[in-house]
């Protein structure tokens, strides 16, 4: 059995302030490092639109649980067809409630808390995922490029939600949110993120709606705000978290002034009355892109970020692109900061104690290692991930089940 003690070059992080024990809420929780929500695509088809988490996912989620440690679930669909993905679970029928049920059950067996990332693609899902209904989102622009079937997205463009359409959305969230709640889950994390609906909203690029729900940036992040007020009202908002990605370019999302934008909603997401104001905001470092190279994003930030210009035209001075005045504007209405984006065991750590995060989110590191805690904590090496296996494998349990724990590590295959 390997002891205990760090690797040359590796630092035990267990003294640092990732490891001080706080309170999400009402739940008491031993460490600060937060399993992401990764899309993984391995839950089993029942039908149309209808997949459901199996044993497969039941041994993933027990994997990484911990005591004391929190997790969040790929994104779910709040109802069918929502996204219509492959392999992507959802929490509308009994099924897949049973199945959720089995997987809250296994993390708490281990002493761990999951939440659920609910989500609606909007205009990310093409009409073959949805039994041939034309998407929706805030707006009629398309995505450029492929779907995920293979179809130009310019062939099939969203048309724009009604006002009926946003207000029965907002609702399939927070019924969504309860049934999370039936099925085990600790909590739930509304998808705000990364070119998704709500998300298609909050971005100008995209919303060229002229209602209530377009034009101004109050009215832009009303639909995001309405869903967070839904689905505390249905949950308690001690259970309610959301994505934010302000920074976003990924699904053709590019605001004119996410440092302004993102400001003025989290200052009214800070000002929500306290039963509808979130446990906490997730938000999406700058750096971190699902295309781009880490320098490379930051650059093409840099160039446009400025309060005088916007995305249209060239900036001639660079601004400095930070999570810390979002953070800073939440903490003044108690709200938890969850930051993600290309963290590691040497980044993590300095972000907690600068009290620029609650916590610190991490994916692919603990995808590849389902004992990440344990291991940042006694600063053993970490096994390599496979990013050819993270949306799907041949067996399916290829990358998702079989990475070792520490104990059990091939040598040669650690970091």
């Amino acid at each position: 059995m390997p002891m205990a003690i760090s690797p040359p070059g590796f630092t035990p992080l267990r003294d640092s302030a990732l490891f001080k024990p706080w309170k999400l809420g009402k739940l008491q929780l031993e460490h600060k490092i937060v399993q992401a929500p990764l899309t993984r695509m391995r839950a089993t088809k029942e039908s149309d639109g209808i997949f459901v988490p199996g044993d497969l996912n039941v041994e993933y989620y027990k994997q990484r649980a911990n005591k004391g440690g929190l997790q969040l679930t790929e994104a779910t669909d709040i109802c069918h067809y929502a996204s219509g993905y492959p392999g992507v679970p959802g929490v509308f029928s009994p099924s897949q409630l049973a199945g959720w049920k089995r997987v809250t059950d296994a993390v708490h067996s281990k002493g761990g808390f999951i939440f659920c990332q609910l989500w609606h693609t909007g205009r990310a899902s093409p009409a073959s995922f949805r039994q041939g209904q034309q998407p929706t989102s805030s707006s009629d622009i398309p995505i450029t490029g492929k779907a995920l079937d293979g179809t130009e997205y310019s062939d099939g463009p969203p048309r724009p939600m009604t006002v009926e359409e946003i207000h029965t959305t907002t609702k399939e969230f927070a019924a969504a949110a309860k049934r999370a709640i039936e099925a085990g889950f600790d909590g739930i994390e509304i998808h705000g993120a990364n070119g998704y609906l709500l998300d298609q909203f909050l971005h100008d690029n995209v919303n060229k709606r002229t209602d209530a729900y377009g034009g101004s940036v109050e009215n832009r992040g009303r639909f995001a705000l309405e869903v967070i007020q839904a689905t505390c009202e249905a949950i308690g908002c001690d259970r309610v978290g959301i994505r934010l990605s302000p920074y976003n370019y990924f699904q053709d999302t590019k605001d004119s002034n996410p440092n302004k934008h993102w400001a003025h909603l989290c200052a009214q997401i800070a000002s929500l009355p306290e039963k509808q104001r979130p446990v906490y905001v997730h938000m999406v470092e700058p750096r971190f892109d699902e295309v781009l190279e880490e320098q490379a994003k930051l650059d093409a930030l840099a160039a446009y970020t400025s309060v005088e210009h916007g995305v249209e035209t060239e900036a001639t001075v660079k601004t400095s692109n930070s999570l810390t005045p979002f953070r800073r504007i939440l903490a003044k209405g108690g709200v938890k900061f969850f930051a993600a984006g290309g963290f590691n065991r040497d980044n993590a750590a300095p972000k907690v104690e600068a009290d620029d995060a609650d916590a610190i989110i991490f994916g692919k590191w603990f995808l590849a290692n389902p004992d990440l805690p344990k291991r940042l904590s006694e600063g053993l090496p970490l096994n390599a991930y496979d990013r050819s296996t993270f949306y799907g494998a041949d067996p399916p349990s290829k990358g998702y089940v079989d990475y070792p724990f520490f104990e059990s590590s091939v040598a040669g295959n650690v970091v």
